[in-house]
């Protein structure tokens, strides 16, 4: 993994290949997207990327961060690593950064969104209070223990009940901060892209789980609204994190809409 601007970032696929930037979301690691790699760098030279203040990447934030920064980051990697134009895949707050790179530097071609938002559902922003309000007075370990409630269906959270346990020492060590993580809920839970700046997107294919714990199904779909000619597509079972849960499903439909 190298450094780019402060981001580490990590290609994946040949190098002849077009670029797909992969970008996750709250957590901000590049890692989220480990099984979905093996597709999707058969087709694409993908780029994976911390974003600021999470991962390996700078740690440092300013007092206020927002979407419109964090898309300037990955701008910024672009023209660092010599990318003129890519495809985007940005999971929920990942696929605001998607919409905001495309808006502000026309430089991408196609751009999934899985399980994001134009409008903060009230549902979603009592997720948001109750996982600052675990944060602030129960703590780091808490938080992240209550993390997989918000990301996958409850079957899935049994059935890898051990893996997930497993997995917690390593979200403790690469804990990015209750201030980061403030700053970072702060960011997403404030960005409202306009009808008319959406309208300005093409080849956008908007992605909703029906059983998101996190982000209502209709919240997500009505992302596409005002984008000319959006694709949207629905998973049935999967929850927020569904390219996690059901990677194989999720490889096909994002293969087939970057391809056609």
């Amino acid at each position: 993994m190298a450094e780019a601007t402060g981001l580490h970032y990590q290609f994946h696929g040949p190098d002849d290949a077009p670029t797909l930037i992969l970008s996750s979301g709250l957590g901000g690691a590049g890692a989220y997207w480990k099984p979905n790699l093996p597709a999707l760098a058969q087709h694409y030279r993908v780029l994976t990327y911390d974003q600021r203040g999470t991962g390996r990447s700078d740690r440092a934030l300013p007092d206020t961060t927002s979407i419109a920064d964090m898309a300037g980051d990955v701008i910024a990697l672009m023209d660092a690593l010599g990318i003129e134009r890519a495809h985007f895949i940005g999971h929920a707050l990942g696929g605001m950064i998607g919409i905001e790179t495309a808006l502000a530097s026309g430089r991408i071609d196609r751009l999934v969104v899985i399980n994001g938002w134009r409008t903060l559902s009230p549902h979603t922003r009592r997720c948001f209070d109750t996982r600052l309000a675990l944060l602030r007075h129960a703590g780091v370990e808490p938080f992240l223990r209550a993390q997989p409630l918000f990301l996958y269906p409850p079957g899935w959270i049994a059935a890898h009940d051990a893996d997930l346990e497993a997995e917690l020492a390593h979200h403790l060590a690469a804990f990015p901060g209750a201030e980061t993580m403030e700053k970072r809920i702060a960011a997403v839970r404030a960005y409202a892209p306009s009808p008319e700046d959406l309208g300005r997107l093409s080849d956008v294919l908007v992605i909703a789980a029906r059983d998101d714990f996190l982000v209502p199904h209709a919240a997500s779909l009505d992302l596409a609204a005002p984008i000319p000619g959006a694709r949207t597509a629905s998973f049935d079972w999967g929850g927020h994190a569904c390219n996690i849960t059901d990677p194989d499903g999720f490889d096909r439909l994002a293969l087939s809409f970057l391809e056609s």
